[in-house]
């Protein structure tokens, strides 16, 4: 089942998007983290960062639940500038790493596809490292290429510089 949560449910969902985040960033997820990273690092980011704009209305969270707890993520943020109305980003597409490949990341993304139209939102917009096998998936779901930026990110793992990907799909068009 996928839900967009709200301010109400926010902070009962903490917890196992805690787990969510600490579990894929110590899998190698290019997400905006390197290691070390601890549960409190990323129990911090989900209610310092994430919960406020939640509450603000300034980003819709969707959840994918599994077994009785939340199994993936992923963000919607309208674009906020006034000549850009018509876009969004897509941002942490994280599905935990014992509840891969049974198609929880594409029914995220599809969701996320249907608010965005409801939002007359008709332009996506990401970036994921270059390596990363989110790529593959992005692509399979439509996203193309807009470019690559060398050298900027770091490894999770390593230290040395990767490129990005950044991709984008129109909503809505043929």
């Amino acid at each position: 089942m996928i839900t967009r949560l709200s301010k109400i449910s926010f902070d009962d969902a903490l917890e196992d998007l805690t787990d969510i985040l600490h579990s894929c960033v110590h899998t190698g997820a290019s997400i905006g983290f390197i290691l070390p990273y601890s549960r409190d690092d990323a129990r911090t980011y989900w209610r310092d960062r994430v919960r406020p704009a939640v509450h603000a209305e300034a980003l819709d969270l969707f959840v994918a639940y599994g077994e009785g707890r939340i199994q993936g993520t992923v963000q919607l943020i309208p674009a906020a500038m006034a000549n850009q109305p018509h876009r969004a980003d897509v941002a942490k597409l994280l599905v935990h790493p014992n509840a891969r490949r049974r198609g929880l990341a594409r029914a995220l993304m599809a969701t996320l596809e249907a608010r965005a139209v409801e939002l007359e939102r008709t332009l996506l917009v990401l970036d994921t490292r270059s390596s990363d096998p989110s790529r593959i998936l992005y692509q399979s779901l439509g996203f193309r290429i807009a470019g690559e930026i060398p050298g900027y990110c770091r490894n999770p793992f390593e230290d040395r510089l990767e490129p990005t990907t950044y991709m984008y799909k129109p909503l809505g068009q043929p």
